[in-house]
């Protein structure tokens, strides 16, 4: 059971800071691969260790504000409508996998970049009023799987080094 020790502003906003830095760090660095629209998603490290280790609301609060602000600093109004379909759907999944207890961080951070994808696809669908997007989701769904082992082993590696009792991947 998380501890519901009462954590300060500045806590939170350090922790949007990190995942915001990720998300900037990111952008610099595109992914070589021939198919728009993958990225690595390193800002979801931070989400994903803020639920392992804190809770849903604390990643929850981390994911929107970076959501947000990266959307306005690095993007633009229809960025932050598509990051938040994406980000918000993905939560939602590796909390529930999460609280069932039957996940570890690589299957979780997968379900979380299958779902990010999925959510981004149904707000794309939803603004063209036309769901043949879809068919770019067998690709998407490779790259959610890919991506989110990646985050997933980063995220292991980020419990490990900070000592999370108990945690195992």
């Amino acid at each position: 059971m998380k501890e519901k020790k009462k954590r300060s502003p500045a806590f939170y906003g350090s922790l949007a800071a990190l995942a915001l830095i990720a998300s900037y760090v990111e952008s610099l660095v595109p992914l070589p691969v021939p198919v728009p629209g993958i990225r690595l998603g390193l800002a979801n490290a931070v989400v994903l260790a803020a639920l392992e280790l804190f809770g849903l609301r604390e990643a929850f609060l981390v994911s929107v504000v970076r959501i947000v602000l990266a959307g306005f600093l690095f993007g633009n109004l229809s960025a932050v409508f598509y990051s938040l379909g994406g980000g918000l759907l993905s939560l939602a999944v590796m909390a529930l996998l999460q609280k069932s207890g039957k996940f570890g961080c690589f299957g979780i951070s997968m379900a979380g970049g299958v779902s990010h994808n999925l959510g981004q696809l149904l707000i794309g669908s939803l603004a063209v009023e036309n769901f043949s997007l879809f068919y770019y989701f067998p690709v998407l769904f490779g790259a959610g799987v890919l991506t989110g082992a990646v985050i997933g082993s980063l995220d292991a590696e980020i419990l490990k080094r900070i000592g999370k009792r108990g945690y195992s991947t």
